[in-house]
């Protein structure tokens, strides 16, 4: 990992990931966790504040970035919910299956470079019954944006951290087997609208 993806990038994308009408989109969506949750591309533990307390049992947050992980003490410190790191990427989830109650996604299915792979470690994990609860930008529906996000995509990963700004978040969770319970797609106010196309919802694995 170089000095660029250890120092500075946990900086620009905490910040990034933190602004005021992100934040009030995590606090809609974060909440609906229960049980024993697996959290994937936990970052800075930024949602913690958003679970409740009282639902929550614990959080396996998968994230294996070494400046993130530093981030987050902050956060974890302030958090009664017992949390255990998993330093692993996405594609490789070492927890047995069924052993979670919920998995939690927001803003990670962007930066996943195989995320067939993961989202099938995800439903692999998951309970029967268990929801995949996601907040995620991606591929914009408007043709001058979605053309824009196709050419910038090669080059903005290179800049953050392999984020794609073309991926259509509900085809995937679809592909990889899970029900669509619940969408909303909007964009972020005042956001470049090439980086601002929201899919935020829930998604079940069938019983």
């Amino acid at each position: 990992m170089s000095f660029y993806e250890d120092r500075i990038l946990p900086h620009i994308i905490d910040r990034a990931c933190s602004m005021g009408q992100i934040m009030k989109l995590r606090g809609q969506i974060v909440p609906h966790a229960k049980g024993r949750v697996l959290e994937v591309g936990m970052g800075s533990a930024i949602n913690m504040e958003f679970y409740d307390a009282g639902q929550v049992e614990m959080v396996y947050g998968l994230e294996p970035s070494d400046g993130m992980r530093r981030r987050a003490q902050p956060n974890l410190a302030r958090s009664p919910i017992p949390v255990q790191w998993l330093d692993l990427p996405g594609e490789r989830i070492p927890l047995a299956d069924g052993s979670v109650d919920t998995v939690l996604l927001t803003f990670t299915l962007c930066t996943i470079p195989d995320w067939n792979t993961a989202l099938r470690h995800m439903w692999r994990v998951l309970r029967p019954g268990g929801e995949l609860l996601f907040l995620e930008h991606g591929e914009s529906p408007r043709d001058s944006v979605r053309k824009w996000q196709h050419r910038i995509t090669p080059g903005w990963k290179k800049l953050a951290g392999g984020c794609h700004l073309n991926r259509n978040i509900a085809d995937l969770i679809r592909h990889a087997g899970f029900e669509i319970v619940e969408l909303e797609n909007l964009y972020v106010p005042r956001a470049p609208k090439i980086a601002g196309y929201i899919y935020k919802g829930r998604a079940r694995k069938p019983a």
